[in-house]
């Protein structure tokens, strides 16, 4: 029996549904949420870069790669668990990191913490997270946690960094390679809006004893230049292959390469001692007119994959999105926007909500294509229409 499908029927039908009052599909919980948000908050959250092609064409590949189902298999004793990261999970599913998520709702990363323990999935915490790596470790600690690394022009801070996630008891350094400048987002543009200049999104460099050591005053004292000098240091457009190689040694955590989409950079990354690379665009928010990262992964399947773990993101909205990046080799997807929207429309609550409708979807979309489990994927067909 497809997990939780059946139960969402009957309660839905008997009216029974504790969570009837709360959308199913992404459209409706889209819709939800920019109910809830501020336009500013909405619009830094759904925005993508220049004409938003990117994004669309993340979406629009993903519709024309197309499932062979096969049947007359026995599915019903049906498994989603797989491996990733070194570790065992009863989902090929993660929540990728998102910035600033007080925007999206009070609770910020600490509901994010504890609907991702509650569903039994890992969740990652980002540089530019609304508290501190510390507190979101603290508000589920028993939950399989990743650092998303946005590397800082200063060594000393980004090796403080790294130290503190190590200490909190983060199991991955997610190392993202894409954001050396921030997107063209006219939605923003338009609306005068970037939250770290408003001092969100910080709380790492507030509370990180080497930043704050080299101000003249402390965030106490003069917050406005505290701020600038953490933007001044935020992003390295230096950033290349050698102080990749750096991070890698820096650290005893697995390291992950988020953010590329070519094979050559793929490789070498693998080569300079990244665990694992995902391959994303950052879901269209940074280079207009780029390649969809579902083309990206299927080149590299179709070329006998890479030399080592892949993980992708960048447009997943359905239980067949997931299929397809499994089936074309990914050993997980990571979970973006979607679960925001689910945030900001019902709090902790929606983030549980939604991720069990997607699973559930899943589920429904393996058994219906007679794969009884993950590995099952990774022998089907995939076609490029």
């Amino acid at each position: 029996m497809a997990l939780f499908a059946y139960d969402y029927y009957e309660k839905r039908y008997t009216g029974n549904d504790p969570n009837a009052d709360l959308p199913v599909s992404i459209e409706d919980w889209m819709e939800a949420a920019k109910q809830k948000m501020s336009p500013e908050a909405w619009s830094y959250i759904s925005s993508s870069a220049g004409s938003a092609s990117t994004e669309m064409e993340n979406r629009k590949a993903l519709e024309r790669y197309r499932l062979r189902p096969r049947y007359m298999i026995n599915v019903k004793k049906d498994d989603m668990s797989t491996t990733f990261l070194g570790k065992r999970h009863k989902f090929p599913v993660a929540l990728a990191p998102i910035g600033v998520t007080s925007i999206i709702h009070d609770d910020a990363e600490a509901g994010i913490a504890r609907a991702a323990r509650n569903i039994g999935i890992p969740f990652s915490v980002s540089t530019v997270s609304s508290i501190t790596m510390e507190d979101a470790a603290a508000a589920a600690p028993d939950a399989e946690r990743y650092f998303q690394l946005y590397p800082p022009k200063d060594t000393d801070v980004m090796r403080s960094f790294i130290k503190r996630a190590e200490k909190a008891g983060y199991s991955a350094l997610i190392v993202t390679a894409d954001t050396t400048v921030i997107g063209w987002r006219e939605s923003d543009l338009k609306l005068s809006y970037i939250p770290f200049f408003r001092g969100i999104g910080l709380a790492n460099y507030m509370s990180d004893d080497v930043f704050v050591s080299k101000l003249k005053k402390s965030p106490s004292e003069d917050m406005v230049g505290a701020v600038m000098a953490a933007i001044s240091i935020f992003m390295d457009q230096s950033l290349n292959w050698e102080r990749f190689r750096e991070i890698v040694k820096m650290t005893k955590l697995p390291v992950v390469l988020k953010g590329v989409t070519h094979p050559d950079d793929v490789n070498r990354a693998f080569e300079l001692g990244a665990k694992a690379v995902v391959i994303s665009n950052h879901g269209g928010r940074q280079v207009d007119g780029a390649i969809s990262s579902i083309d990206a992964l299927y080149e590299i399947w179709k070329n006998g994959g890479a030399k080592g773990e892949l993980l992708f993101d960048s447009g997943i909205r359905h239980g067949a999105d997931i299929v397809k990046a499994l089936t074309m080799g990914a050993s997980a997807v990571l979970i973006g926007r979607p679960f925001c929207y689910a945030y900001a429309a019902g709090g902790q609550r929606g983030i549980e909500v939604y991720m069990k409708q997607l699973l559930s979807e899943l589920n429904v979309q393996m058994a219906l294509s007679g794969n009884r489990t993950v590995d099952d994927l990774k022998k089907g067909e995939i076609y490029r229409i």
